[in-house]
């Protein structure tokens, strides 16, 4: 109990909202030497306060483009599936890339990326964000 009302009497003298997330206050880096660059979506890897990670997959799967490809059969290899693939790519890229500009995300990466250095840098599974921003942007197109 103790512990509750010092967390609770700490926000209310740093003048935090409730809902507000924590302030990031460790700078992480990861070292030039383990930098893969098909693995980071978002931001700079050499100085970052606050990671997060997403399932690039389950985002290309959201995207329409994926779903013309399985809807019409498109034929894997084909100029078309390459084409229909860019697309989604390019669409997921930007909807990480806005989700990380709205909420303080300052370096997004592949899913179990961030995790798998040495030190391991713990990171927030933002997909559902991610995946927020792919279904509204559809939803105000139609």
């Amino acid at each position: 109990m103790r512990y509750l009302v010092l967390t609770i009497w700490s926000v209310f003298l740093l003048g935090a909202e409730a809902n507000e997330p924590p302030k990031a206050t460790t700078t992480y880096s990861i070292p030039a030497d383990k930098i893969e660059v098909q693995k980071l979506y978002f931001g700079n890897a050499k100085s970052f306060r606050k990671p997060g990670n997403v399932d690039y997959e389950a985002i290309i799967k959201a995207t329409p483009e994926y779903d013309e490809v399985k809807k019409k059969k498109v034929e894997v290899g084909t100029g078309k599936y390459w084409i229909l693939l860019s697309q989604a790519s390019d669409r997921a890229v930007r909807a990480i890339s806005e989700v990380g500009q709205e909420t303080g995300y300052d370096l997004i990466a592949a899913q179990g990326y961030l995790g798998s250095l040495d030190p391991p840098i713990p990171a927030n599974d933002i997909t559902p964000l991610v995946l927020a921003k792919l279904t509204d942007k559809d939803t105000k197109k139609k």
